[in-house]
């Protein structure tokens, strides 16, 4: 693996990357990315049957099998469902990772995604990504030299912000090749599947995911796709490197 070559992804709950942003996690570790997943939680709300003990034990050993199948290394915060917050002992812990991973990149939820954990996520990483590198904000060592990231917001679920409008997506990254592992990548949540049925009512958990895939691929003229939103705020990289890193196979097409 080249230096600077890490990518981060970091999400509210385990199965969220999966659906969000692993087409685009499975084509970095294709081109030799070190390719890390973090939960804030470990999904202890994610049943109606077990202990928050055994959903968690179960919820991240799902994680873990999911993020082995492109050798990812998966990391939980183990914060609690529904309890996200940003707070100074959260943040605490959200420093500590990103100064372990030292990413280049960094996938996280949009900021008008429809639950309130997917929004404290997206902004603990927006406040890690901009400081972790500060010698003075945490204790624990950087694992590089550290810098400011590439941040990305990506899609939010249902493919609509919370007053039912369209995200406006910098970039689309085309993901047709990738859609078998990123749904057996899903498929590892198995516990979520049945969460899903019972709790919510839905029984499309994966057709779900390949159908957002799908519109946003045709959002832009390819068979699959995932959506970002490029945080291009002061102090932040200006460049795209998505595009960069995509865009000589034209697997990556910019918004329209």
């Amino acid at each position: 693996m080249s230096e600077g070559k890490r990518v981060l992804a970091f999400v509210a709950h385990p199965d969220d990357a999966e659906i969000l942003c692993a087409g685009t996690l499975i084509k970095l570790h294709q081109l030799g990315w070190e390719v890390h997943i973090a939960t804030a939680t470990a999904g202890d709300c994610g049943t109606l049957s077990l202990s928050s003990t055994e959903i968690s034990q179960q919820r991240k050993q799902e994680a873990t099998d999911a993020a082995a199948l492109i050798n990812a290394k998966y990391h939980c915060l183990e914060e609690l469902d529904g309890k996200v917050c940003y707070s100074e002992s959260t943040l605490n812990k959200v420093y500590s990772l990103f100064r372990e991973v030292c990413p280049t990149i960094v996938l996280t939820h949009s900021e008008l995604d429809y639950m309130m954990d997917h929004v404290e996520v997206a902004k603990l990483a927006r406040a890690a990504s901009f400081i972790h590198s500060a010698p003075n904000v945490s204790t624990t060592p950087c694992r590089y030299q550290a810098s400011v990231p590439h941040l990305y917001y990506c899609d939010s679920v249902g493919g609509t912000d919370i007053y039912g409008k369209a995200l406006p997506y910098s970039n689309y990254v085309d993901i047709a090749g990738e859609m078998t592992l990123k749904t057996q990548m899903l498929l590892c949540h198995k516990s979520q599947d049945e969460w899903l049925r019972e709790y919510h009512g839905v029984d499309e958990y994966v057709s779900s995911m390949q159908a957002q895939c799908r519109e946003r691929g045709t959002e832009c003229k390819a068979q699959y796709a995932e959506g970002f939103i490029q945080h291009l705020g002061h102090g932040y990289p200006s460049d795209d490197i998505l595009s960069k890193l995509f865009n000589e196979n034209e697997e990556i097409c910019h918004a329209v």
